[in-house]
């Protein structure tokens, strides 16, 4: 009983000395993972930081890019609710009346259906300069109409203020910048878009349409990944979704 009794003295003071040796690892490991903890925290301090002055660089960019080149504005025309002026030459006319007007007024009949035009009609869209617009509710039908009326019609075209060329080079102008912003901004486009989609050869309303559904795609995508208001953001209005989009009021511009 005594020689059993000292072995298992040895044996306890082997594993005491073991234990030893593994609390002084668990210490020194715990050491080891403050230490990483702390400089993990410290790059990823820094690397927020490097994400804040890369997105004002970008930011920067972009409002330059925007303000020198491609500069996007709202142009207001000088037209009048017909529900206004029928009342003021009618006084008879009843208030259904003049808000049936104004209701028919904010409606637009586009692609074989009827859709809600909130800016009623009086605003376009201008890129690069004021002469350059396109309809604020997204309405092209100017252009494939247009291409329908050359195929019939011989001789060269001398109408230099066919508002086709105008939604053309909108367009065109709308397409090089939506490339340069996904450059800018780093962020893969869903739809693929040459910047000479909308220029050179007149396009079928076919192939016209599908064009401007992919800008259209493009624009709506770059507004997700910046976290534009969803709320100020249509399907149709390409111009104006671009203009939200580089708005200097758009807070996440170039995350």
């Amino acid at each position: 009983d005594a020689e059993g009794l000292l072995r298992i003295k040895e044996e306890n003071q082997k594993h005491y000395r073991r234990a030893q040796r593994h609390q002084e690892k668990k210490e020194k490991i715990q050491r080891l993972n403050r230490k990483l903890g702390d400089l993990v925290e410290k790059k990823t301090y820094e690397l927020k930081s490097q994400y804040e002055h890369l997105a004002n660089l970008r930011r920067t960019h972009i409002l330059e890019l925007t303000s020198v080149i491609f500069p996007i504005e709202e142009v207001k025309t000088s037209m009048r609710d017909p529900a206004d002026v029928s009342s003021e030459s009618d006084n008879a006319m009843t208030s259904s009346t003049v808000s049936k007007l104004a209701e028919a007024r904010r409606t637009t009949y586009l692609s074989g259906r009827w859709v809600c035009d909130d800016h009623n009609g009086d605003t376009s869209i201008s890129i690069t300069g004021p002469w350059i617009t396109l309809p604020n509710n997204g309405d092209y039908s100017a252009y494939y109409n247009w291409v329908e009326e050359k195929k019939t019609t011989q001789g060269p075209d001398t109408e230099h203020n066919n508002p086709a060329y105008t939604i053309s080079a909108a367009l065109c102008y709308a397409t090089q910048l939506v490339n340069t912003l996904s450059l800018i901004l780093d962020v893969n486009l869903p739809k693929k878009l040459c910047n000479r989609q909308f220029c050179g050869e007149n396009l079928s309303r076919h192939r016209f349409t599908r064009a401007v559904k992919k800008l259209n795609a493009n624009i709506l995508h770059l507004c997700f990944s910046q976290h534009v208001n969803l709320d100020l953001l249509h399907p149709l209005h390409t111009l104006r979704n671009l203009m939200y989009l580089v708005s200097p009021d758009t807070e996440n511009l170039g995350r």
